[in-house]
């Protein structure tokens, strides 16, 4: 059961607001959601300002949700734990994670241990010092399989960061820092968790969106949930991706252009077999021009008419979409324990 709740109190003074809220989506992750959370509180103890921590179960089959509960309650921690009714997928977690912190900066990483959260201070120093909106991970020195993680990833970056523009070196890095009120007005939807950025550069400019080298560490527990089939699926986003940032608000601008260039292809070729057939009087009847140039303007027709319906498709998504891409079975705090 979803409930409403206050804001935690973290470990600092009572009186400031909520400061920052660190975002973890976690799955299957028994063996290293303990050591994540002694990990948060230990790189956590300096930070001069509230914090909580949020922990968003996505649907884990084994311990994971026992062992993270072990620590509500712990004193000298604000946890909060998001328990999903099933595996929505990572980026539906974060968006969870997101819609449900309460902190003026929003930090996410990964719970597999491989981000380091003692970098989540000197990131969000380095947010307000440069006026950052997103300042995003750079796994310099990445703990990863050469063939499998590394060269499919750095294919990713260099055709995300063309297509969209905006010049980042990781994408894929979950340790993120943002404002809450520019990452709350993004929403989350597929697997799209790996292009953050640039949905973020559709609410601000590319400037003010950065990056900073950070440490990543080797697997220790478990098993990686991606592999080679996720090099496709990247593909696939980004091609979606870069249709959400051009032609969102007008997709019948994407279709329209598509039908307006084959149908004046369509009528070039139309207009020569003409000019074949009644000037010089030839037989057109079988050419397969014929065949290609009819094809080409029923093509055309196409896709104006899917563009005129894309755009009142999309009109009713701006007006209708309210609802979330995951569902709460119940949430744990430091008042559901008491």
């Amino acid at each position: 059961m979803q409930t409403t709740v206050e804001p935690i109190r973290g470990t600092n003074d009572p009186v400031q607001s909520l400061e920052l809220s660190l975002v973890v989506p976690i799955f299957n992750e028994e063996q290293s959601v303990g050591p994540l959370v002694e990990r948060v509180v230990a790189a956590m103890v300096s930070y001069p300002h509230r914090w909580e921590l949020i922990l968003v179960d996505d649907g884990s089959t084994d311990a994971t949700l026992v062992n993270a509960r072990k620590y509500v309650g712990r004193e000298g921690l604000a946890l909060r734990i998001v328990e999903l009714q099933r595996n929505f997928g990572q980026t539906a977690a974060m968006q969870a994670g997101i819609d449900t912190a309460q902190g003026r900066l929003i930090a996410t990483m990964d719970g597999d241990l491989q981000n380091d959260p003692k970098d989540i201070p000197s990131m969000v120093s380095e947010l307000e010092r440069r006026e950052l909106d997103l300042l995003v991970g750079w796994r310099k020195n990445r703990k990863d399989g050469l063939f499998l993680r590394k060269i499919p990833s750095w294919c990713a970056n260099y055709l995300i960061g063309r297509i969209t523009g905006v010049k980042l070196h990781d994408y894929g890095c979950s340790l993120k820092i943002y404002r809450a009120s520019i990452i709350k007005q993004v929403k989350l939807m597929g697997e799209m968790h790996r292009f953050i950025p640039a949905w973020v550069a559709g609410v601000v400019p590319s400037s003010r969106i950065g990056e900073m080298a950070v440490t990543h560490h080797a697997r220790e527990h478990g098993v990686s949930k991606y592999g080679i089939s996720r090099t496709f699926r990247v593909i696939l986003d980004l091609l979606s991706v870069m249709f959400f940032m051009r032609y969102k608000a007008r997709p019948g601008h994407f279709f329209g252009s598509l039908g307006l260039g084959l149908g004046a292809l369509a009528m070039l070729i139309l207009l020569y077999l003409s000019f074949d057939k009644f000037i010089l009087g030839n037989d057109i009847g079988t050419r397969p021009m014929l065949m290609v140039g009819i094809v080409l303007l029923l093509s055309s027709v196409q896709m104006i008419t899917t563009g005129i319906l894309a755009e009142m498709i999309a009109r009713t998504y701006y007006r209708d979409d309210a609802s979330p891409n995951y569902i709460v079975r119940q949430i744990f705090d430091d008042q559901s324990q008491a």
